[in-house]
């Protein structure tokens, strides 16, 4: 596997410590004001990194529509992620937010850049998709829902942030293609999402600071699972389809699975079981696939 590949795996790994990690808040947080907190302060250090570069990006005319379309779904996907774990579990939040990444993400690039997916790449993602079904069956409502009723608004919000990560995923790699370094690319994009989550912590973010396990999980949040993940991804989209991207990244809820299992108590039948293999083999086919060659 080459250093893309191995990059979006330390990504995902980062990513699927989300929900665990957020589930220690205290009951006062809501989940907006946690995907508000992480993204916002994420993507402001994302910004302030690469501030020259991320301008001149936000500067070029050929590339700033795609980067506020992809700042849209940055702000979407926190708050929709964060509260889909809330209603639906973490695992459940992760496997659905995560696994319609790559459907709606294959949508993007069929009517947008009319580009015919391989048939590996289709094996790869039914594999995993189906992996994702049964991961879904075996898990369980949220800590913040009061009755199993919740969880399909649970499961509404996870595609909501589904098709937000795709989004940006997509917008990325159309901003990295017209010849803006991805570094400068993240920075850009992150940092004009950061503004509006930024008021949105304003507003939401008060019982933060009421403890300080509050405060060393919102900075653990934004930089380990924000910043560094993002760096690392903005370096996976460097040469991978955002298609391809958004399968491989399907190991978060697989880690996220996990540790909800394993930390938080949250359990997982048999189905479950079976859908975490699957995932793993989507996964493992299509990041030891080579690139088509580029027609000139």
């Amino acid at each position: 596997m080459n250093s893309a590949v191995w990059a979006l795996i330390a990504a995902s790994l980062l990513w699927g410590t989300t929900g665990t990690a957020a589930s220690f808040m205290t009951d006062a947080v809501s989940p907006i004001a946690i995907g508000a907190a992480t993204m916002a302060i994420g993507g402001a250090l994302l910004f302030a990194v690469s501030t020259p570069s991320s301008s001149r990006a936000l500067g070029r005319p050929e590339a700033r529509p795609w980067l506020l379309i992809g700042a849209a779904g940055v702000v979407v996907y926190p708050l929709a992620f964060y509260s889909s774990m809330d209603l639906a579990g973490v695992a459940i939040g992760n496997v659905v937010s995560l696994g319609s990444g790559p459907v709606f993400a294959a949508l993007l690039e069929w009517s947008i850049d009319r580009r015919p997916l391989t048939r590996r790449w289709m094996l790869a993602t039914g594999t995993a998709v189906v992996g994702v079904a049964l991961l879904a069956v075996g898990g369980h409502g949220g800590a913040g829902s009061d009755s199993p009723a919740a969880v399909p608004l649970g499961v509404a919000l996870g595609l909501l942030a589904g098709a937000a990560y795709a989004l940006y995923t997509f917008a990325s790699g159309r901003v990295i293609v017209r010849g803006v370094p991805s570094r400068a690319a993240m920075g850009a994009m992150f940092g004009v999402g950061a503004m509006p989550l930024a008021a949105v912590l304003v507003l939401t973010g008060a019982p933060i600071l009421d403890a300080a396990e509050n405060l060393a999980i919102a900075g653990y949040l934004a930089l380990g699972p924000m910043f560094l993940a993002y760096v690392l991804f903005g370096w996976g989209l460097r040469s991978l389809r955002s298609s391809t991207v958004t399968v491989i990244t399907l190991l978060e809820p697989v880690v996220a699975t996990i540790l909800a299992i394993v930390i938080v108590g949250e359990r997982l039948g048999a189905p479950g079981w079976i859908g975490l293999v699957l995932i793993l083999v989507g996964v493992t086919i299509v990041s030891t696939a080579r690139r088509p060659a580029q027609r000139p």
